[in-house]
């Protein structure tokens, strides 16, 4: 994603636009590791949050602009 998403005239950064369906889909899926109880075989489950926000965040931007060799 490169460039502004314009809203009614709203300029908003793609990285806050893939941030925020980052962090919605982090939400989702934390409830749904935890209501599976995935996180009884988390060592640190602050780190592993971290860790899934920023690989979706990293899905996110990857999906619109896939690899061009």
């Amino acid at each position: 994603m490169t460039g502004e998403l314009d809203i009614d005239g709203v300029f908003l950064s793609s990285v806050l636009v893939s941030a925020l369906i980052a962090l919605a889909a982090s939400f989702l899926l934390r409830r749904a590791l935890s209501k599976v109880g995935a996180y009884r075989f988390v060592w640190h489950p602050a780190l592993f949050d971290t860790a899934l926000f920023v690989i979706l965040w990293a899905a996110v931007v990857a999906v619109p602009s896939p690899l061009k060799f």
